[in-house]
C-alpha cells in the first residue's frame, strides 16, 4: 500500500471523527494515527528505538554530578 493511500485513509478517518464526533474524538483518532505511524515506521526499519533515547557517556555524567555537588 502506498503512502498516499495510507495518508488518504488517515485523512478520511480524521474527517469522519471531526464530523460525526466531537473534539475529543478527533484527538483520539489523531493520537491513534500517530501511534500507528510510529509502529509502522519501526517495523519498516525507518526508525529505531535508539533514535528516541540519548545515551550519556561516562564523562558527561561525572560533570553533571560535580555541578550538582557545588
Amino acid at each position: 500500500m502506498s503512502k498516499a493511500v495510507v495518508g488518504l485513509m488517515a485523512g478520511m478517518a480524521l474527517g469522519f471523527a471531526a464530523y460525526f464526533g466531537n473534539f475529543w474524538t478527533f484527538l483520539l483518532v489523531l493520537g491513534l494515527g500517530l501511534v500507528g505511524l510510529l509502529v509502522g515506521r519501526l517495523t519498516e526499519g525507518d526508525l529505531e528505538p535508539s533514535d528516541f533515547v540519548r545515551r550519556r557517556d561516562r564523562q558527561e555524567r561525572i560533570r553533571d554530578d560535580r555541578r550538582r555537588a557545588r
